[in-house]
């Protein structure tokens, strides 16, 4: 679970009028105020399917089993164990085990019954219980029980990344009312989404845990509950997963048509420019790209023009979070908001995206963008009313002055934005000296840039010869993801590249990205550092947002603070998913609004023969 993959883990257990919507068994909508049971819980209006629906939608229930997907992954791995700090965890390892609920990709923050089957939730919404199938099983035939769920919720609390105690901070006792009854009590009722967020959590066996420290990192397989198990591995280099043939949950409606390949095999990399050669020889099946510059260029091969490997761009509707370069505030460098501004001045977007991105992307304006959470123009209404006890302790910029980032003409040639950083720095005490940017004291301004790979090289050098031009000395630093992590974790960094994800109902993970107490702890994921009261202000009144109106203006707020503060240098984002994959799948008619969707595809046992046959012939 590295920090950039902690999902967008976002959802509901509400307490206002409206925060909350579930579904009867019955099928009528339950009353605020009153004590209900439910199969599904959602924050942004009633669940779509009813109790009794028997798969999702989107997914063809009928799919063929059978057949490997080949994926790639970059760097190594030494650990199994992908909720602790220490290590770097193999890939793939979400495949071993159920989660208490399932989320649907196809509707926002709305989870259906997975491990637990039935939903609990009193009046007073100071608690909620899972009732668990009792079909569930471990892969050696051990029932799933209560007592696991609490041994996984106080491992991951007591030992996990510090991201579980923030994230499950509101949670004071969770306790076991029979073996297949679980009750989580809540410190108050204003937490709106943390039964959903509970309901994300993976649950692991008691049993196979004891004599073993969970704290360290291992390479002994797993015990899971899930579709797949570690069948075997060679450490640092590849993975094999099986399906398991007699899944407890192969039927049940959240999972049916879901998990279709026998074998899923992971092959790790230097890096992505090898991991795309192994694609085009046919050792991967399937791959997301990243790159703009390889999806334009990097796909002319015979297959391809044969029509035996395809490209798609599929549409999503997922937020998209920030992308940036992250400057790291517990360096004394970049305190001053108008050194940070500066950087964003130098940062010419117009340039790079018509030379080096083939104008496929959209510059990021806020840490919501692609989303109605998103700050624009001036507060008003019921942002400007959250903003307003704030006056003073923000800056004065927030009321008055709409954000917006710079805009070049794309020629490469950013004069005014070098006039503008000029001033700015000057304004905080920098000034040129023999073509270097010095301190009051004489000291240089300089710095590094901490990258994990190659990719983001081409773009961060093309920076580097920006913020020179100023004076400023800059280096750039690409280590294996190992190392990379081991110095995130650390808080090891001048600058680094950053991607806060976002979902459609941000919540308890703020704390996480931004909050003062996460700043000091390390692993977390406040990668810049951010520690201002009035944020940690912004983001309890998000996780404690009464219904979707106030929620929506309280993270425009928060999203409005954090941008005139410029902690971060924004980057770009994409409206698609552009995949690449070798012609032998099939999958169902449409994919999911907030998700690509992979897990439902199959293997075509004629398309598969089909193109063993063609291979042949390259």
């Amino acid at each position: 679970m590295r920090r950039r993959d902690l999902l967008t883990l976002s959802a509901a257990l509400g307490l206002a009028p409206g925060a909350l919507h579930a579904v009867t068994p019955a099928g009528g909508s339950a009353a605020p105020g009153q004590a209900i049971r439910t199969h599904a819980l959602s924050l942004l209006g009633q669940p779509a399917l009813p109790a009794d629906f028997t798969h999702f939608p989107w997914v063809n229930p009928d799919a063929p089993k059978g057949g490997e997907l080949a994926l790639t992954a970059l760097g190594s791995f030494d650990s199994f164990n992908q909720y602790i700090l220490r290590g770097t965890a193999a890939v793939g390892l979400p495949l071993i085990y159920d989660t208490l609920l399932a989320n649907s990709p196809d509707e926002s923050s709305t989870e259906y019954p997975y491990l637990a089957q039935w939903i609990d939730l009193p009046a007073d919404r100071l608690s909620i219980s899972f009732d668990l199938n009792p079909a569930a099983r471990f892969h050696d035939g051990r029932p799933v029980t209560a007592a696991d769920v609490i041994f996984t919720f106080n491992a991951l609390r007591t030992h996990g990344r510090p991201f579980f105690r923030s994230y499950w901070g509101d949670v004071t006792e969770v306790v076991a009312e029979s073996p297949r009854r679980v009750t989580f009590r809540f410190r108050s009722n204003e937490n709106r989404e943390l039964g959903l967020i509970l309901g994300q959590m993976p649950v692991m066996p008691a049993h196979w845990w004891e004599g073993r420290d969970f704290a360290r990192p291992l390479l002994d397989p797993p015990l899971g509950s899930g579709p797949y198990r570690l069948e075997r591995f060679e450490a640092g280099r590849s993975l094999v997963y099986t399906r398991v043939q007699d899944w407890w949950a192969k039927d049940i409606p959240s999972q049916k048509g879901t998990q279709n390949w026998d074998v899923q095999r992971y092959e790790y990399f230097r890096d992505t420019t090898v991991a795309l050669e192994a694609f085009k020889a046919g050792q991967i099946d399937f791959r997301t790209e990243n790159s703009a510059r390889d999806w334009a260029t990097g796909y002319d091969f015979p297959a391809m023009r044969r029509g035996l490997a395809k490209q798609d761009e599929l549409r999503h509707e997922l937020p998209t979070g920030m992308q940036a370069f992250a400057v790291n505030l517990r360096r004394p460098l970049f305190q001053d908001a108008r050194v940070r501004r500066a950087l964003i001045e130098l940062f010419d977007f117009e340039w790079m995206n018509a030379n080096l991105f083939y104008g496929s992307y959209t510059r990021t304006q806020s840490y919501f963008s692609n989303s109605e959470l998103a700050s624009s123009g001036l507060p008003s209404g019921a942002e400007l009313a959250v903003l307003e006890p704030f006056r003073g302790r923000v800056p004065e910029e927030v009321f008055t002055t709409e954000y917006k980032l710079p805009v070049t003409d794309g020629s490469g040639n950013n004069r005014e934005g070098l006039r503008t950083a000029l001033r700015l720095l000057q304004a905080a005490g920098w000034r040129v000296q023999n073509r270097r940017l010095v301190g009051p004291q004489g000291q240089p301004f300089e710095f590094e840039i901490l990258l994990q790979g190659a990719t983001f090289e081409r773009i961060a050098l093309p920076y580097v010869q920006a913020l020179e031009r100023i004076g400023m000395s800059v280096r750039v630093r690409t280590v294996d993801p190992a190392q990379y992590q081991t110095r995130m974790d650390a808080f090891d960094y001048d600058m680094t590249v950053e991607v806060i994800p976002q979902s459609l109902s941000p919540g308890n993970e703020q704390r996480d990205f931004f909050s003062s107490a996460k700043a000091r702890e390390n692993g977390s994921q406040n990668v810049a550092g951010i520690s201002d009261p009035v944020i940690d202000e912004l983001v309890e009144l998000v996780i404690n947002a009464p219904d979707r109106e106030q929620l929506v203006a309280r993270t425009r707020a928060l999203d409005r603070v954090l941008l005139w503060h410029n902690f971060m240098i924004p980057n770009w984002h994409s409206r698609t998913f552009r995949i690449a994959f070798w012609d032998k799948f099939g999958r169902p008619e449409r994919n999911p609004r907030y998700g690509l969707g992979l897990e439902t595809w199959w293997v075509d046992p004629a398309k598969d023969r089909a193109l063993s046959d063609a291979r042949r012939t390259l």
